[in-house]
């Protein structure tokens, strides 16, 4: 692992790193912020997963959460959203919502992409071990949040592994790529035209084929260009109304898709997450 930078922050250190990814192929960078802490200390660790176009930079520079995380005492980790290097195959137009920027959090099953895009099991696998063994983490104290396609990774690691992450949340996630146009394009190049594999990576189809989680946080902003036909909120509502899974739904007038809406709300995203984490 190499250090691309520290700085101290609230007390605490935040750092960008770089190491080389087995599961990708390709060198990946991330970013994690280390609370104040005592020698010794073990503390729990909280994931967040961006949304397309982005890296590991964006909520690192906007999203607003190293005052609270040195106040709850939470490591915050935040990967890329796909392999990246002049080796990796892109979208073949050059579009915003595949390939580069948009790994979708899936383990790729075809040409040309099943090489290098294994985000599932580099946010599942290789980077928690990592994590694990470079940062002082209680790997037992896990969360996972995040934003858009980030709130789709989130949404759909947390239903599929609900003993490790012990909360679970998201900012105007993609509830049913099955059902809307992000996901009609992107789950066939990566996974083929079999929807049935297509489910795994859909919190909707999750829930109504039986998984399961205690609680959800969802915050969605009622300006959001992305609302009526890429997000469709109501449809994670009647999934869990229907499998008993309590859902905190907050429809937020006014805000939009960007950081400001998701810098607004962290602090209670990290609060509810510090509840859960013990």
């Amino acid at each position: 692992m190499e250090t691309v930078s520290t700085n101290t922050a609230h007390g605490g250190v935040q750092g960008v790193y770089r190491h080389a990814s087995a599961q990708t192929g390709t060198e990946m960078t991330f970013s994690v912020f280390v609370p104040p802490h005592a020698d010794g200390a073990k503390l729990p660790v909280v994931w967040y997963l961006s949304g397309l176009t982005c890296t590991h930079a964006n909520v690192t520079e906007k999203g607003e959460y190293r005052r609270l995380c040195a106040e709850l005492g939470l490591i915050f980790v935040a990967p890329d959203t796909s392999p990246r290097g002049e080796t990796v195959p892109d979208d073949a137009e050059g579009a915003y919502d595949f390939g580069l920027g948009a790994g979708f959090y899936v383990d790729a099953t075809q040409e040309p992409y099943a090489k290098n895009y294994r985000m599932w099991s580099y946010v599942t696998e290789e980077l928690p071990a990592l994590v694990g063994a470079e940062f002082p983490a209680d790997m037992a104290r896990q969360s996972i949040l995040g934003h858009s396609m980030g709130g789709h990774g989130a949404l759909t690691i947390g239903l599929t592994f609900p003993d490790r992450y012990k909360a679970v949340s998201a900012f105007a996630p993609i509830v049913a790529p099955c059902q809307v146009p992000w996901g009609h394009k992107a789950l066939p190049l990566y996974l083929g035209d079999d929807k049935t594999l297509w489910r795994k990576h859909d919190a909707v189809a999750l829930i109504e084929d039986g998984a399961r989680v205690k609680d959800l946080l969802v915050d969605q902003g009622e300006a959001d260009n992305f609302l009526a036909e890429q997000l469709k909120p109501e449809l994670l509502e009647q999934a869990c109304a229907d499998a008993g899974i309590a859902l905190t739904l907050r429809r937020q007038p006014g805000y939009d898709h960007s950081y400001y809406f998701i810098s607004s709300f962290m602090e209670d995203h990290l609060r509810w997450h510090a509840a859960r984490l013990g």
